[in-house]
């Protein structure tokens, strides 16, 4: 099994390190497209970041993936890697002005685990690499502190 970018031993997964409008100003994905709820930790230079996003029964995708065995899909762990990664560069940014975020990219993408309804999916990211219209990061999902998936985005601002 693949080590966690980040230790998260002495992060308060429920605490909130923006405000919720500073995350809807940085993520245009509303409702079910938003993949993160929270950010509880965001390192000084805004190179590694954790998200939080709360698994729950009621979410459009549980009723069809799969019937009777609920599965998060895989595109969504990788949607939710990206904003992730999104708050990272907006951050970066600091400027305020980044604009709209394309991904343009997904490498070394690896599902290691299942994500079911009532589990939390803790999302890092870590800055790769960095410049004014592109980045990327690595990014992984953990449940229970165990890998179960990870991925490598680039984007660029639009």
């Amino acid at each position: 099994m693949t080590d966690p970018l980040i230790d998260i031993s002495n992060i308060d997964l429920s605490s909130h390190c923006l405000k919720p409008d500073e995350l809807d100003r940085m993520l245009p994905q509303t409702g079910d497209m938003r993949q993160i709820d929270r950010v509880p930790w965001v390192d000084d230079v805004y190179s590694n970041a954790v998200g939080v996003k709360d698994v729950t029964a009621d979410e459009f995708w549980v009723p069809g993936h799969i019937p009777g065995r609920p599965l998060l899909p895989g595109v969504i762990m990788i949607e939710a890697a990206a904003q992730i990664s999104s708050v990272l560069y907006q951050l970066k940014m600091q400027d305020g002005n980044a604009g709209f975020l394309g991904f343009t990219r997904v490498n070394n993408c690896v599902f290691r685990g299942s994500v079911v309804p009532g589990q939390q999916l803790v999302l890092l990211a870590r800055e790769q690499k960095f410049q004014r219209r592109r980045f990327s990061c690595w990014a992984q999902g953990l449940v229970d502190g165990n890998v179960v998936f990870e991925v490598e985005c680039t984007g660029m601002r639009i």
